[in-house]
């Protein structure tokens, strides 16, 4: 793995002191340094390896891990760093929001990396791997905006989105942060892309939004830069494509092959939310994992969820997910993630909400 050079160090110090010239403080910006063995996860056609063998992920998606209420907003509640990542079997990995609102501090507004840096922290303690996602396509927890057809079109790289500036600036800090960083998988540019155009303030679908002739191309052509711009700073890491693989704007039909063909893609991604829990198998899922194939690039199903509480027992729960896991296995697929754990689960409604004392948790393996 990289590591940092002395024009590293001197691209910090300008930075620090530019930042301070504009009046926008850094708080925590030396970067995260470690000696702990980092995990090299690679791809062989289809197949994830790790260290060089084949692997087979397994584990959550945690959104709210960077939530720290003296620090920032969050994004959910707070979880408890150690308990979760020392639960969990070695060497699974969690998928989580590593979102520029998550490094501003809720008291002044300035930059403080200390409840991301904790998240990369407790994952390498307990040889963990984590997968970030960098940006929310609704805007969730970032900046409640849904990313529109013009954002993926080139304001990406100049609109103001955070105190870091544009999204694009915000990808280059933290891919140089925590390149390095032992737990690290890779990188997700957007979680759910959808390019949309809207048609009101909210772009509530579907009244509120369409999808112009042009969607595909564009969402391509994103891809293929965000994808040069992560892998400029960081070679040695995949890229993941983040999309719900459905029939969404910009990746329906015959788009999502061409999305999968970008060289800013290393690893396709499907969705899973079965309409019918008991069906074994989700309709569009082998088709997409076929595509997969046909790019020579792993797909893992990077969300697996069903409802369970009010509406269905948690260990019934547990037994169709694990059925869903399996299934996805069979198929072809390179993984699967659970959505989601929480550390507060809400077992009187209907939920996808996973907690510590989850049946499923003995069963992750």
């Amino acid at each position: 793995m990289r590591r940092a050079a002395a024009g590293d160090l001197f691209v910090v110090v300008v930075v620090a002191v530019i930042a301070l010239a504009v009046g926008v403080v850094v708080r925590g910006d030396d970067r995260p340094t470690t000696t702990e063995p980092v995990a090299a996860v690679t791809v062989d056609s289809t197949r994830l390896l790790l260290d060089g063998e084949p692997w087979w992920p397994v584990g959550y998606n945690a959104y709210q891990l960077t939530t720290d209420w003296s620090l920032n907003v969050g994004c959910g509640a707070q979880v408890n760093l150690d308990e979760y990542f020392g639960a969990l079997p070695a060497r699974s990995l969690t998928r989580f929001a590593l979102l520029a609102p998550s490094t501003v501090r809720s008291d002044d507004g300035t930059i403080d990396y200390a409840a991301a840096d904790a998240v990369f922290a407790a994952a390498a303690r307990h040889d963990q791997l984590v997968l970030p996602v960098l940006a929310s396509g609704d805007g969730a927890c970032d900046g409640e905006t849904v990313k529109d057809i013009d954002f993926y079109r080139g304001q990406w790289r100049t609109r103001q989105a955070s105190a870091h500036g544009s999204y694009a600036d915000w990808v280059r800090t933290a891919v140089q942060r925590w390149h390095d960083a032992p737990a690290l998988v890779g990188w997700t540019a957007v979680g759910e892309p959808e390019p949309v155009t809207c048609l009101d303030a909210a772009c509530t679908a579907p009244s509120g939004r369409t999808c112009a002739p042009d969607a595909a191309e564009v969402l391509r052509t994103f891809y293929d830069d965000v994808g040069a711009l992560i892998d400029e700073i960081d070679p040695d890491h995949l890229i993941f494509a983040g999309l719900l693989g459905g029939d969404q704007c910009g990746s329906a039909g015959p788009a999502y092959a061409n999305l999968g063909a970008s060289p800013g893609i290393d690893v396709l991604e499907y969705h899973l939310y079965p309409t019918d829990a008991l069906v074994p198998v989700d309709a569009r899922l082998p088709a997409r994992i076929e595509i997969a194939k046909d790019v020579h690039k792993p797909l893992l199903v990077a969300e697996v969820g069903i409802e369970a509480g009010s509406c269905r027992p948690l260990a019934q729960r547990a037994d169709l997910l694990r059925a869903q896991i399996d299934t996805a296995r069979d198929l072809g697929g390179a993984g699967a993630l659970v959505w989601s754990y929480v550390p507060d689960p809400r077992p009187s409604e209907c939920t996808y909400d996973i907690g510590p004392g989850d049946p499923l948790w003995p069963r992750l393996n």
